[in-house]
């Protein structure tokens, strides 16, 4: 008996389709979250060695860079968190709890990153001399989101069944 064409190959492409998918939506999440921790623990500190004004302009041409990279990651990360969950899982209804808690908290996530970028961030980037609040406010919100991150890492290997 022969097989119809295709459906040897079809199981193959799906395979290796979800798992580039899924391998683009961990890139992703590995860059945004490892960006925040890097942000909060490397950077910042490293910081307090520089006189005030180099602080200043070092901290705000790296978010600036950090920022444009995310704005260019997180739609990948969420279009194929939903790819996944809408053609993969059978929806919203028909996914675990986990997925929808992790894109719950993603959606969060990027609320959290456009509120930085366009209200603190925007507001140290027009100062001409950005106000150590403003600054503080912009590490609080990275903070937030990257807690939120570690959760959702921590959610998804929760859902994950051997």
């Amino acid at each position: 008996m022969q097989s119809a064409p295709g459906t040897i190959l079809s199981p193959i492409f799906s395979s290796i389709f979800w798992g580039l998918v899924l391998a683009v939506h961990l890139a992703g999440m590995a860059i945004w979250v490892g960006g925040m921790a890097y942000a909060l623990f490397v950077l910042r500190p490293s910081l307090g060695l520089l006189e005030a004004t180099q602080r200043t302009s070092v901290h705000l041409q790296t978010l600036k860079r950090f920022f444009r990279l995310v704005w260019h990651v997180m739609p990948l990360v969420l279009v194929t968190g939903w790819a996944m969950e809408i053609f993969r899982e059978g929806g919203v209804t028909g996914a675990d709890w986990h997925i929808n808690v992790m894109q719950g908290l993603g959606i969060l996530m990027a609320a959290l990153f456009a509120a930085t970028y366009f209200g603190p961030f925007q507001r140290a980037r027009r100062a001409l001399r950005p106000q150590p609040a403003t600054l503080e406010r912009i590490r609080s919100l990275v903070s937030i989101k990257l807690l939120l991150g570690v959760v959702i890492v921590v959610v998804a290997s929760l859902g994950h069944s051997f």
